[in-house]
C-alpha cells in the first residue's frame, strides 16, 4: 500500500501520488527510473484512469490521500 510519507518529490500537489515502492514496471513509466504524478485529474474520466492505474500497480505504489 502506498505511503504518503514516502511519496516522490516530483509528484504534483493533489490527492494522487506515487511513492518509493515504484519498480518502474512500464505501466506508468517515465525517463527517470520511476513514475510520479505529473498532473492531477481534472475530469471524471481522468479520475477513473488514475483509479485504474492504482488497481493495476503490481506493488501498490500509487496512492490516493483523499484530499
Amino acid at each position: 500500500m502506498a505511503d504518503v510519507a514516502n511519496k516522490y518529490a516530483e509528484n504534483v500537489p493533489g490527492k494522487f501520488y506515487v511513492d518509493d515502492q515504484c519498480i518502474d514496471c512500464d505501466l506508468c513509466r517515465d525517463d527517470g527510473g520511476h513514475s510520479y504524478v505529473y498532473k492531477q485529474p481534472e475530469t471524471p474520466e481522468e479520475e477513473g484512469l488514475c483509479k485504474e492505474a492504482m488497481e493495476g500497480c503490481p506493488v501498490e505504489a500509487i496512492g490516493n490521500d483523499g484530499a
